[in-house]
């Protein structure tokens, strides 16, 4: 048996559901705002679960997706924010979430690791003295890896590289690069690597991969049909996604369960996994016999 991590489900989903406003391209950055103390029970809600780790509501806090908007001269503020949040959880550990400059899914838009590197370090520099490690996440390409893990490296945590691949094909980053291609970063820069916001599906091809990087990994899956490509556009909204009909607590826990069979030691949840689905999961593992570190 072994020692799972046992990461928290996906907050801005949640908080959308919870708010029931109508997502703007803020995602769950203008929720802090207009719902002061919901980032907060949903972190609570998550750590009563069972997780173990708090991830930060930061993943979109970033300059350029502030521009053009009345929180433009809030960035340092909504980080501040969001890590207060995350320290009302209760969880043993906070990882601070560094998201894709630009948006999600879009290496086209992502800069060269030179541009790129130093906007991570600025956001690495701001969180990582209130959080136990420094999670990137959605990583989609080579230049993306390699951009984030030279800029969180500014912070001084450990650092975990989560990545998104192609979900019919988990050998393949979003991009269409080779996974396995992000493997030299992941090994010089990474403390762990993982796979997210991606199709459960899609995860145990990607971990064969990721295992061969010799470092602890694992996977949070996302429940949506498919990235639309409504969702490709300029500052999309969630609602261009649909959630599948399928994804019960039950249904993803077999999968999560097929993750840790498969080696995994870090597992969680990303877009449209709840505190429900995380308690399965943390159910299944205790009633395997591994331990939730």
């Amino acid at each position: 048996m072994s020692d799972i991590t046992l990461l928290d489900g996906g907050m801005g989903q949640e908080l959308i559901h919870r708010a029931g406003d109508r997502p703007t391209p803020l995602w769950s950055t203008q929720v802090m705002l207009e719902h002061p103390g919901l980032v907060s029970e949903v972190h609570r809600d998550f750590t009563q679960a069972g997780a173990t780790i708090a991830t930060t509501n930061t993943y979109a806090i970033h300059r350029d997706r502030l521009v053009d908007t009345d929180v433009a001269d809030r960035f340092a503020d909504l980080l501040t924010m969001a890590i207060a949040e995350a320290r009302t959880s209760g969880a043993a550990r906070i990882a601070g979430a560094i998201g894709p400059i630009a948006a999600s899914y879009r290496p086209d838009l992502h800069p060269d690791a030179d541009t790129g590197a130093p906007i991570y370090a600025e956001i690495a520099q701001m969180i990582a003295p209130a959080c136990d490690m420094l999670l990137c996440e959605t990583v989609v390409s080579v230049t993306h890896a390699e951009s984030v893990l030279r800029g969180a490296a500014a912070g001084d945590k450990p650092v975990w590289l989560a990545v998104s691949v192609d979900d019919r094909d988990g050998s393949k980053l979003r991009s269409g690069e080779p996974l396995s291609a992000i493997l030299p970063y992941a090994q010089a820069g990474a403390a762990a690597v993982l796979v997210n916001c991606s199709a459960p599906e899609a995860i145990l091809p990607a971990l064969e991969i990721l295992a061969q990087a010799g470092i602890p990994y694992g996977a949070y899956a996302n429940g949506f049909e498919q990235i639309t490509e409504g969702f490709l556009e300029a500052k999309p909204t969630v609602d261009a996604l649909t959630v599948r009909n399928d994804f019960t607590p039950d249904a993803y826990a077999d999968h999560a369960m097929a993750w840790v069979d498969q080696g995994a030691t870090i597992i969680g949840g990303c877009c449209e996994v709840s505190p429900a689905h995380i308690a399965e999961i943390a159910r299944r593992l205790k009633a395997a016999g591994h331990t939730i570190v």
